[in-house]
């Protein structure tokens, strides 16, 4: 899994993980946005940005890493971009710094240049395997990437209740459920789509955002503008973006409410092109 990308994927999605994870208000993603930004000189860009998108002058933005391997140039590489991009912008908030490891022994502190910054306030250093006690769905989100194989599922189910629970039917918790989904199909490369659809209790595609969004949206514009190639050509490309996700023919038919009969003929046409 490139771990990175996974959790900047959950913090633009889920941004209240972050702040859970400072032990603040969840409530306090609401003041922020997501980004990154490029530091023109020497082509540095800070990939995880959180940045204030009110005036408030106390209120900081947070620059974050992740980092899930050894790096003796790790500090040097963060306080080095931190300062340009202070020369470059002047932004007119307060800066803070949030690394995440998985544990301590990722880190390499180079305490000889750095011991007095990272142990100021400005700074905040996450070690994942230390996190205890009841957390809220961003963390168990966070804490899933790092699960091993024999909790990952169990973990996940837990997850996707809770999310079915507290978040708003559409969008967010399709996307948050989806989010899930992918952390565990990352985790376990040896299962199909389909059997972790099935170990987490997603069969039902018709609670997914795929469905909701490629299927639902679509054929219902194809019924109303009444046209028969439409609906058609909307369930070929159905049929094959499952086929591609690892759903076997039976899979396809029985979750789209088609005769396998009318599901082969386009999967035995896709192979022949």
């Amino acid at each position: 899994m490139k771990t990175d990308s996974i959790f900047y994927r959950i913090f633009q999605q889920y941004p209240r993980s972050f702040f859970e994870l400072l032990n603040l208000p969840p409530t306090e993603a609401d003041q922020y946005q997501f980004t990154n930004l490029e530091v023109k000189q020497l082509a540095f860009r800070l990939d995880g940005l959180f940045f204030p998108s009110t005036d408030n002058p106390n209120q900081p933005f947070y620059l974050t890493e992740v980092q899930f391997q050894p790096d003796d140039d790790l500090y040097y590489r963060i306080f080095a971009e931190l300062f340009l991009y202070l020369r470059q912008y002047q932004p007119p908030y307060p800066w803070r710094v949030v690394v995440i490891y998985p544990n301590r022994n990722t880190e390499r502190e180079k305490s000889q240049h750095f011991s007095q910054i990272l142990n100021s306030e400005a700074v905040t250093r996450i070690y994942l395997d230390e996190l205890e006690g009841e957390n809220g769905l961003g963390v168990g989100i966070i804490k899933l990437v790092v699960a091993s194989e024999s909790v990952a599922i169990a973990s996940a189910q837990q997850l996707i209740e809770q999310a079915q629970q507290i978040l708003p039917p559409a969008p967010l918790r399709r996307d948050i459920i989806d989010l899930i989904e992918t952390i565990v199909v990352y985790k376990l490369p040896q299962a199909s789509r389909e059997e972790i659809a099935r170990m987490l209790g997603l069969t039902d595609l018709k609670q997914t955002r795929f469905y909701q969004e490629a299927f639902t949206e679509g054929l219902q514009e194809g019924l109303q503008e009444g046209r028969q190639e439409g609906r058609e050509e909307i369930t070929r490309n159905i049929v094959l973006r499952l086929n591609n996700l690892g759903y076997a023919s039976e899979a396809i038919a029985e979750i789209l409410g088609l005769p396998v009969d009318e599901v082969l003929p386009i999967l035995e046409d896709s192979n022949d092109g």
